[in-house]
C-alpha cells in the first residue's frame, strides 16, 4: 500500500471521528446534558442561521413558574376560604341569636302567665282566709245568741253562707266537745228552707266560694 493510500483513509477516518464527535456533542446539547451550540455558533452563522440558546429559549418560553404569583393566588384562596368561615359563622350566629331571643321570649311569657297563676292563687287563697275569718266570726256570734235570733239572721242569708256557717258551727263543737246548734237552728227554720239546705250540704261538697 502506498503512502498515498494510507494517508487518504487515514484522512477519511479522522474526517469520520470529527463529524461523529461534532454530531454527538450537537445531540447531547439537545439532550441538556452539555452546552456547546455557543461554541458552534459561527458554523450557524455560516450557514445563516441562529443559535437557539437555553437563554433564547426560556425568555420565549419561560419553563420555571412564577413562585411569587403561585404564592400570592394561594394566599388569596386562603383568604376567600377563611372569608366563607367567617360568613358561615357570622350566619350561624345571627341564627343562634334569633334562636334565643325566641326561647327568651316563650320563658318571658311563661313567667309572666306564672306570676299570674300566682297572683290569682294568692288572691284566692286571702279571699277564702277572709272568708274563713268572717264565717267564724258569724259562728261565734250565732252561738252566743238566742236560738231564734240566730235562725232570723240565717234565713236572711244565701244558701251557701249559711252552709258555711253550719259547718263549721259543727267544726267548732267538735274542737271544743260541745254540742253543736246547726241541727236545732235548722229545726227552727222554714221547712222547705231547710230542706233545699240540708239538700245543698249532702250534694255539694265544701266551697270556696
Amino acid at each position: 500500500m502506498s503512502f498515498k493510500q494510507s494517508f487518504g483513509k487515514i484522512f477519511v477516518l479522522i474526517l469520520i471521528i470529527i463529524i461523529l464527535v461534532i454530531g454527538g456533542l450537537l445531540w447531547f446539547d439537545y439532550l441538556g446534558i452539555v452546552r456547546v451550540k455557543n461554541v458552534f455558533s459561527p458554523v450557524y452563522k455560516l450557514m445563516g442561521k441562529d443559535v437557539q440558546t437555553s437563554q433564547t429559549a426560556t425568555q420565549s418560553k419561560p419553563l420555571v413558574a412564577n413562585l411569587d404569583e403561585d404564592r400570592l393566588n394561594k394566599q388569596k384562596q386562603a383568604i376567600d376560604i377563611r372569608i366563607e368561615e367567617l360568613d358561615k359563622r357570622e350566619t350561624e350566629l345571627e341564627e343562634s341569636e334569633t334562636k334565643n331571643a325566641q326561647i327568651a321570649a316563650e320563658l318571658a311569657e311563661r313567667e309572666k302567665n306564672q306570676e299570674e297563676r300566682e297572683k290569682t292563687f294568692n288572691l284566692t287563697v286571702k279571699k277564702y282566709d277572709d272568708k274563713e275569718v268572717n264565717i267564724e266570726q258569724i259562728a261565734n256570734n250565732l252561738n252566743g245568741m238566742r236560738p231564734e235570733a240566730a235562725v232570723a239572721i240565717l234565713v236572711a242569708m244565701d244558701d251557701q253562707v249559711v252552709i258555711d256557717v253550719l259547718r263549721k258551727v259543727e267544726e267548732m263543737a267538735k274542737e271544743n266537745g260541745s254540742s253543736s246548734m246547726g241541727s236545732y237552728w235548722l229545726s227552727l227554720m222554714p221547712s222547705d228552707r231547710a230542706a233545699e239546705i240540708q239538700r245543698k250540704m249532702l250534694s255539694k261538697p265544701e266551697s270556696l266560694e
